[in-house]
Order: C-alpha cells, then structure tokens, then sequence
C-alpha cells in the first residue's frame, strides 16, 4: 500500500512545473491534495484532473492570504513547499525590487507558511514537512543576487526545524534540485547541466518523501561537484576574482 493513500497533502506552489508534476504523482498514488499558488484558474483546471483535489488559491506574501487559505485548507497531514521566484540577476544589475520579490517567495513565503501549519502539527504529535530547496543554496553563485541567497537560508531553515522538531513525531525534509525545465529555467542564457524534466524531478521528490531521510540532493553528479565546490577554500573559489 502507498504511503500516501488516504493522507492530505498541502502542495503550496502546485499550478505548474515540478509542483503539478508532484500532484499528479501523489494523487496516484491514493493521497488528497490541497493545491495552492496564486494563478487560480491553472489550480482549478488541475483539481478538476484529479480524484480527489481542492484548489485553495493563496499568496505566501500575504500573511492575511496564507491564514485564509489555511483555514480553506482544514486538517493537513503533511506540507510540500513548492512556491518559487527566480530572476537571473548579477549584483552589477542590482534591482531591489526583483530581487526582494524572490526572498519574498521563496524563503520569507516559507516562514509564514510553516509559521501557520507547524503548531497544528506538533499539537496533532504527526505531520510531513517537505522543503523544496536547489542546489544553488549551497554557495553563493553567479548572476543569483537573490535566488541563492533565498535558497541558502531555506536550508537553513530546514536544518533548525530538523533538530527542534525531533521527537514531536513532525518529519521535516529538504529536497534541493538542479536544473528543472519550467518557465522559469527559461530565462536562463546558459547551457543548463543535467537539465531534468518536471516529470523526473517530481518522481525523485515523492520517493524521497517516502523516506525519513533529511536530505535529497539531484541529479548526481551534478549535485556532488555543487558540495564540492561549497567544501572548497575560498582562495581557490575565488582565484582571480
């Protein structure tokens, strides 16, 4: 029997990309879903799809809006943050604005999100937490004021809950993917390594949340010569600079 029958999952960032891919996948394999993001009508047609779906329109940068969508939502047995905000920006283009909007998203939209739904779940004594970090959490790189920085203190977060949520019978995850193919890898000029479709992406996210494991870095081996950089003496990162 699949872990996930029987269960509700609140998919926060659900309308498109890995988030859809991920709903679809988890509605397979038996579970209900609650599917959050901004764009309602892209919610709607999704939880049509599917068996057993409710949209629940929200913005994470809008506490009034996450409390809202919380209550909409009702109980809950586990969490997937999927809201993201990408820009490719170097800090010789800095814009405050774009760059804000992204931590806005992608780690203060986290905050109050789990800022709602973490007391419910350590007061039920059980509850699934599943972080959608990147690899670009890992090191400040290029053009990526903002996104890494967002990403990084993501991790972080998670790595906090990890230990202050031990033994209250909440699990908490984060799952840091690379290069997905979406509307927002699109911007991107470069050639992107082991660029991963939403489909493939979707299917490591749902297997590593059958597992306890705190940590999921894909697709290897780009994942191991990310860490490896980040273990590296800035004298050597930074030759040059």
């Amino acid at each position: 029997m699949s872990p996930f029958a029987g269960k509700t999952y609140w998919i926060v960032g659900a309308s498109e990309g890995l988030g859809r891919e991920l709903a679809q996948q988890l509605s397979d394999e038996g579970a209900a879903l609650i599917l959050s993001a901004r764009n309602r009508d892209r919610l709607e047609r999704l939880a049509k799809e599917l068996p057993k779906a409710r949209a629940v329109p929200m913005d994470v940068t809008d506490m009034e809006s996450v409390h809202n969508a919380l209550a909409e939502a009702g109980e809950i047995d586990g969490l997937v943050y999927n809201a993201g905000a990408y820009d490719p920006m170097k800090a010789t283009a800095w814009d405050s604005e774009v760059a804000l909007k992204m931590l806005e998203v992608n780690f203060t939209g986290a905050m109050r999100v789990l800022g709602a739904v973490v007391p419910g779940l350590v007061e039920k004594g059980q509850g699934d937490i599943t972080l959608i970090g990147s690899l670009a959490g890992y090191r400040g790189l290029p053009a990526s004021v903002g996104y890494s920085a967002s990403k990084s203190a993501l991790i972080s977060l998670a790595e906090t809950m990890r230990f202050d949520l031990k033994g209250t019978g909440v699990v908490v995850r984060v799952v840091n993917p690379g290069f997905i193919k979406t509307r927002l890898t699109e911007k991107n000029e470069f050639k992107m390594p082991m660029l991963m479709t939403p489909e493939a992406a979707a299917t490591r996210v749902r297997k590593a949340m059958e597992k306890r494991r705190f940590r999921t870095d894909f697709p290897a081996p780009f994942s191991w010569v990310i860490r490896t950089i980040d273990l590296l003496p800035d004298f050597i990162v930074y030759r040059g600079k």
